[in-house]
């Protein structure tokens, strides 16, 4: 059997495991839609959350800018592990136990102000819409690759498929289809991760292969240091970065983390407060799965893909067009070329193809002597490493197929999580809440539905011309959650901060994080700035991806100042306040 037939077989499978679920569990209500009916159990929640939050930037993307920049990309993995600590401890119990069905109604019951409501559900689409393009990209990627159509095709492909469970399903019919993608996702990074860590080191657990030893007893970390130095890049393991950056960006990713509603959302779906916090706790184990292999999947492929380049050592011959064409250790540089994600070029025409880095100086001398002119690499998309590592590394064609099903699992699950909170704050907070509120329950059920569908074509159309790569674009959504919407849910649980405060402090911190980032990447707006380059920083030298960080910074201030200039909440508000922070509510938890 071929390899496009098993992974036709692996994809089709899973397709129709995705389907038959929402098809079981359709919902049947607005509760059903936006909050499972309460009735997910902390386990199951704990998995679907997990699926929600490892999204195509944990599973496709992070592993490849680990890889290709080392340690200072460790930046993802600290960020996106603390802020979901920071949610669980600090926000997921407490809005539990306020109980309402949406981010943005918490926000408008608490400061008293449809108008807050308002701005938040204007920050939430935003920053969700931001997120959702780096799934689409992701799924693009994916199905490009494995079922041979291009990423364009691929992308619309995938549109239709979270089209077909997410609009019908709501959040029941997404809650037990994310359980499904989980186990699928965390099957096919985990497996693959496995057998290479095997090959490399003879240990079976990836974190521990991670800091043993290769073959010849050198350790692994080590030997993949003196090979990318010796070719010009950084050190692999050094801090070579900036340190100002790294500290933001790694904290605009947690609070980031703690203010993307999709994730949430997830834990209005269980009955009881301490439900929420078990159904947290459960859900850190399940990333944690995750998160743990992730640094030995980018440190192992980054180590096979230079060895296949310089297939004797550094001191030795680069890889020739020959074996390219003949040897079928490099079978998998053909299939990714036909995507447009990989390309090479024969520069100076010796039949060989030297991958090394042509801006470091000590290169440039070696390129030179040796009559070379320039990385022939000429592409190698960060998005594709981790799928592509299985046929780098030469396994089996079932474990290939299995990663073609988890890449799109991780992608899917978290688009549907996405998409159904921005459908429901079209749908529940913007026309039931300001626009129509004498709507019905099914002609709300109906404008969910529709919010879904119109959300998932812009989603579709702006995921074909994204700004980054699928991580990098998730950062941006992170900053834009971490500028507007952690500071006041942060505000709204632990001060007296009034309507005034937060309405001012999410428009300024929204505004100027947005700002910012534009007059970075023009993205849409300027022809010819999709490089994400964030050259010449414009304040203090913090990039577009790190800015969420000051923008969170502006939006406290400005909240605390408007707010002491203004009127104090009233007594009602403040009791109630109170009554979300006190412990006693581990029981039953208000509902509509």
């Amino acid at each position: 059997m071929d390899q496009f037939t098993i992974n036709l077989l692996f994809v089709g499978a899973s397709f129709a495991i995705y389907i038959g679920i929402a098809i079981w569990a359709r919902a049947g209500s607005t509760s059903e839609f936006y909050a499972a009916g309460r009735g997910v159990h902390p386990v199951t929640n704990g998995m679907a959350t997990a699926a929600d939050w490892m999204s195509a930037a944990s599973f496709l993307s992070m592993a490849g800018l680990i890889a290709f920049t080392g340690y200072d990309n460790s930046a993802f993995l600290m960020g996106w592990t603390g802020g979901y600590v920071l949610l669980a401890l600090l926000l997921a119990p407490y809005l539990r136990k306020f109980g309402k069905f949406t981010v943005s109604e918490f926000i408008g019951d608490r400061f008293y102000s449809p108008t807050a409501r308002l701005v938040a559900v204007l920050c939430l689409i935003i920053a969700s819409i931001t997120y959702v393009i780096g799934q689409m990209t992701g799924v693009g990627v994916a199905f490009g690759r494995f079922l041979e159509v291009d990423t364009t095709t691929g992308l619309l492909i995938g549109a239709v498929i979270v089209f077909a469970y997410a609009v019908f399903g709501g959040m029941k019919g997404v809650t037990y289809t994310q359980v499904a993608q989980y186990v699928v996702l965390i099957l096919a990074y985990t497996i693959p991760a496995i057998f290479i860590s095997l090959q490399l080191t003879g240990n079976p657990i990836p974190a521990l292969g991670l800091f043993g030893s290769t073959s010849d007893g050198v350790p692994l970390l080590q030997t993949l240091d003196q090979i990318v130095t010796e070719l010009g890049f950084n050190q692999y393991t050094a801090h070579n970065g900036d340190t100002l950056n790294m500290v933001l960006f790694t904290l605009s990713l947690m609070i980031g983390t703690a203010g993307l509603p999709h994730v949430i959302m997830r834990f209005f779906t269980v009955p009881k407060v301490s439900d929420a916090r078990w159904s947290a706790g459960w859900a850190l184990v399940f990333i944690a799965l995750l998160y743990l292999t992730a640094p030995a999947v980018g440190a192992m492929a980054r180590l096979n893909i230079t060895q296949q380049f310089w297939p004797e050592g550094t001191s030795g011959a680069a890889v020739s067009l020959e074996q390219i064409e003949s040897d079928s250790t490099y079978d998998w540089m053909a299939t990714w070329q036909q995507t447009g994600m990989l390309g090479w070029e024969d520069k100076n025409g010796d039949g060989r193809i030297q991958y090394y880095n042509d801006g470091a100086p000590a290169m440039q001398e070696r390129a030179a002597a040796e009559g070379w002119e320039g990385n022939e690499l000429t592409n190698f998309n960060n998005d594709i490493l981790v799928l592509a590592n299985p046929e780098i590394a030469n396994l089996p064609s079932w474990v290939i197929g299995l990663i073609a099903a988890g890449g799109l699992a991780a992608a899917l699950s978290t688009a549907a999580g996405l998409l159904l909170a921005i459908s429901s704050a079209v749908s529940h907070d913007l026309m039931k809440g300001q626009l129509t509120p004498n709507i019905s329950e099914k002609g709300e059920l109906m404008a969910a539905r529709i919010a879904m569908a119109v959300s998932i074509a812009v989603a579709t159309w702006l995921g074909l011309n994204p700004p980054g790569f699928a991580a990098q674009t998730v950062a941006l959504a992170f900053g834009l959650a971490a500028s507007s919407i952690f500071p006041v849910l942060m505000m709204g649980i632990f001060s007296k901060v009034n309507k005034q405060g937060a309405v001012a402090g999410m428009i300024s911190g929204l505004v100027v994080t947005l700002v910012y980032i534009f007059l970075h990447k023009g993205w849409m707006f300027i022809p010819d700035t999709n490089s994400f380059t964030d050259a010449d920083p414009l304040f203090m030298g913090i990039k577009s991806t790190s800015f969420g960080a000051v923008g969170a910074i502006i939006n406290f201030a400005v909240a605390f100042i408007v707010s002491s200039m203004s009127q104090p909440i009233p007594d009602e508000i403040s009791e109630l306040v109170e009554s979300v922070r006190v412990p006693r509510g581990a029981g039953a938890a208000q509902d509509h």
